[in-house]
């Protein structure tokens, strides 16, 4: 009898669902994504893009749109029309954190996005060069109080997550570092093992390889709890520095698209989330899936501009 019952409300839901909703997709999607091919994000797109197809039997179609620290293609999901057909994948940079960092952007994350759901979450990792003598993150806070202004750090760009988690560090250590900004993960990391810098705090991804060729140590992740793929490493909150600043991903779609279409879409894409095959594929990425509501996901896209702009003040970051 529940059975029955259950089916039947199941059959009531979908037949209130608008029939866009129902019949979602009806023809090739488009996935946006803000940044170049082989970019995480567009890892992480492709990925989700594959199954979708096999489950849904349309192409989901992937289109780089980089530019702009990520506004111009999470602008081009903005400007499309609200109807299920394009699709994006942004981060925290373009969905949050460009808001404190330009003084103008094409579209505004809180009116012209609908947000979707959160897919992943990826943990950052101290590093430091060998050199640095240093076993944990609370010596390293130490140390640069002590000698403030004496050490410098890479990150992937001015206004990257991999810039502000550091300045969030000195900020709490109450020091100063210098920071000298590269073009992407893999080049800070080969100057912090070169020397050329001594520490960041990039994406784990980037830096575990490196670990076991002695030339760099790992202090820390700076997600809020440790993460299942590095168990071994504590968090900065573990070693007192309050710094939380994991890379997120997620699925986003115009404003407007309607709420039963979003719910969709939603479902599709958590259940690829779900899979065995997205999850293992996923972990060599040291990626956890999330499956977030949109609302959950529309929380945490406030809660780091929260989170950023007093970080942003004190260190006086600017980009445009």
């Amino acid at each position: 009898m529940k059975r029955r019952l259950l089916f039947a409300l199941l059959c009531l839901l979908t037949a209130m669902l608008p029939a866009a909703a129902q019949d979602w997709p009806t023809k090739p999607v488009r996935i946006i994504v803000p940044f170049g091919p082989g970019s995480t994000p567009d890892v992480v797109a492709r990925l989700i893009a594959d199954e979708l197809q096999k489950k849904l039997g349309q192409p989901f179609v992937i289109e780089n749109k980089p530019g702009a620290s990520g506004n111009t293609g999470t602008d081009a999901v903005a400007k499309a029309a609200p109807d299920g057909n394009t699709i994006g994948v942004s981060i925290g940079g373009p969905l949050a954190i460009n808001t404190l960092l330009f003084s103008k952007l094409p579209y505004d994350p809180k009116t012209d996005i609908a947000p979707i759901t959160q897919l992943v979450t990826q943990p950052s990792a101290l590093v430091v060069n060998s050199s640095v003598k240093v076993n944990s993150a609370a010596e390293l806070v130490a140390l640069i109080r002590r000698e403030s202004g004496h050490f410098n750090f890479g990150s992937i760009g001015n206004g990257s997550l991999s810039h502000l988690a550091m300045e969030a560090i000195a900020l709490q250590s109450g020091a100063k570092l210098v920071h000298v900004p590269y073009p992407s993960s893999p080049a800070a990391m080969t100057a912090i093992i070169r020397g050329d810098v001594q520490m960041g705090c990039l994406p784990a991804i980037a830096v575990t390889p490196h670990e076991a060729s002695g030339a760099v140590k790992i202090l820390a992740v700076s997600t809020a709890k440790r993460s299942p793929y590095l168990p071994q490493i504590p968090t900065l909150k573990e070693a007192g520095i309050d710094v939380d600043a994991d890379a997120w991903m997620g699925m986003i779609a115009p404003a407007h698209t309607p709420d039963a279409l979003v719910a969709k879409i939603r479902l599709a894409v958590v259940e690829t989330l779900g899979t065995v095959a997205v999850r293992d594929k996923l972990a060599t990425q040291l990626m956890e899936p999330v499956g977030s509501t949109p609302a959950e996901f529309r929380a945490r896209i406030d809660s780091e501009i929260d989170r950023w702009a007093p970080v942003i003040k004190a260190a006086d970051v600017r980009v445009n």
